[in-house]
Parts: C-alpha cells; structure tokens; sequence
C-alpha cells in the first residue's frame, strides 16, 4: 500500500491504493441504484422492527405495533381444520368398521387419518410402509397371527398383545422346549427340520421325518396338523415362508427353545376411538386384509 495516489492509465480511474501480485483495485462509486436498493432495505428492516415481534428482551420480546404471532396463526390453522373435521369424526365414531368400509367418504377419510396416525403411531415397528420387521409383523401380506378381519385388527389395536395394560388383550404362550427341558436338543433339531419342510426348506430329510411324530405330539394342537396355524391361539402358520423371527435354521431352533413373547400396547387406551377406528380400516386396506 502507498500513501501517493495511483491512477490507471487505461481507465483513468483511481485506484484503491491497494495492490496484490501487481493487481490493483479501480476505486469506482457504487452504482446510485444500487446505494438506493441498499437504503430500502436498511427503512425496511426497522420498519419490520417496528411492525413486527423482532428483537428479544430479557424476559420477552418486541411484539411489534401488528401484534402479529406465528405461533397464534398456526393455532387458528389447527382449530379450523379440527372444526372442520369434527363432523367426519362424529360419523366415523356412530359408525359401525363395516359401514365405514362401504361407505366412500367414511372411507377415504379413515384411510387418510389412518395411514396419518399410523406414521406417528405405528411404523417405528411395523415400518413407514407397513413392511414389518424381525418380530413385527409385515401388514401388507395375508399372514395374519390373530385375524385379519375388521373386527379382528380393531381388537388387536385396541387392546394389544401380551401387555399388562388391557385384561381383553390378546394372549398366548408358547412353550419353552428347550429352556424348559421339555424336549431334547436332538428333538428340537429334528422338529425343527419338519417345520422347515412344511414349507419346503429342510435339507435334512432323515431328521424331518423323525420330527413328525415330535411335532404331532408338541406342536400340531396350537399350528395344526398341517402347520396351517390357528388364529385363535395367535399360533403363526408354518406351511408358507413367511416368518416373523426369521425362517432358517437357527432361527427356528431358537423359537422352539427359548419361545418368543412379542408385546404391542394397547392403543385404546392411548388414542381416541375414531383413531383406531382410522387405524383399523388403514391396515385393512393395505392389501392383506381378510
């Protein structure tokens, strides 16, 4: 930098004075559009100051001359679309699932509040798309361990499984084999084996037929002859190859040793009727209701 002037002789402008690897900065005025532009907004931005809440305080804040309040705004929004709703939930909760299903505008309003109270409610175990996952049950498909009807998924919601909360929630247990010495390690490997090829996916075919008799005589009460499964005891089908815990070998060992004990709240006791009510149709409409 230097304190004598220098002037660009290809321009004629002054320059700033300041220098960086022989580059030297023309000392041009702003242009007046631009000083304008930038005075506009300076009277804008204490105009904004003044109107509107701006600058906190110790214990509050501006609220500006407007007393404008997002915070109000979206508590308007919120009352008017429950006014506006409040109807539609009067219908939904005198009607009965059934004429809610046939019924288009109870229906497409239950789905919409449906798959809504699903997302905040219900896929951080089934899934955001209802998919499932280990030990969560996919609903979307038509494995149903408790009933995939109306009436069913709507008790299941409201009442859960396995949980203290609820005297008319869905029970089972299965037996312990393993951990209860019920049933050998040898049995347990060749029932085992037999479960896996009700649905085709044994490859011992020597300690499968051995588990026949053990499955018959254990397992064929609650899963049926067939390992068909039976609804009313919440006993999964075994023939097909969906499977809740995992459906090879050691997952199916550990099943039958240790038992498995999933538990879902009971959401009546947590959400208002017309909600489940929503939930119930939702999860009906995913494509695997009966």
């Amino acid at each position: 930098m230097s304190d004598q002037k220098h002037v660009d002789e290809f321009s004629g402008v002054e320059t700033t004075g300041h220098e960086w690897d022989g580059i030297r900065e023309l000392n041009n005025p702003m242009p007046r559009w631009w000083l304008w532009t930038f005075y506009a907004t300076i009277v804008w931005a204490i105009g904004y100051c003044i109107a509107y809440p701006s600058f906190p305080l110790i214990n509050t804040h501006l609220k500006g001359v407007l007393g404008y309040s997002s915070r109000a705004e979206v508590v308007k929004q919120i009352d008017a679309a429950k006014a506006a709703q409040a109807g539609m939930f009067e219908k939904i909760n005198a009607a009965s699932l059934e004429e809610i299903r046939t019924t288009p505008e109870l229906l497409e309003f239950a789905r919409a509040g449906g798959e809504s109270a699903f997302a905040v409610n219900c896929s951080q175990c089934h899934g955001s798309g209802a998919q499932g996952n280990v030990g969560y049950p996919n609903l979307n498909d038509d494995d149903w361990l408790w009933g995939g009807s109306l009436e069913t998924i709507h008790h299941s919601i409201t009442h859960g499984i396995r949980n203290e909360q609820s005297d008319d929630a869905y029970f089972s247990e299965m037996p312990r084999f393993g951990a209860d010495e019920i049933l050998e390690k040898d049995q347990i490997n060749a029932v085992a084996e037999y479960v896996l090829s009700l649905s085709g996916a044994s490859t011992d075919v020597a300690a499968a037929t051995a588990g026949e008799e053990v499955y018959v005589e254990q397992c064929a009460a609650c899963h049926g002859d067939a390992g068909e499964g039976l609804a009313e005891l919440g006993a999964p089908n075994l023939s097909d190859p969906v499977w809740l815990y995992g459906g090879d070998k050691a997952a199916v060992v550990q099943s039958i040793t240790y038992s498995r004990a999933g538990v879902m709240p009971a959401w009546g006791l947590l959400l208002p009727e017309e909600t489940v009510k929503q939930l119930a149709v939702y999860v009906h409409s995913l494509g695997g209701g009966e």
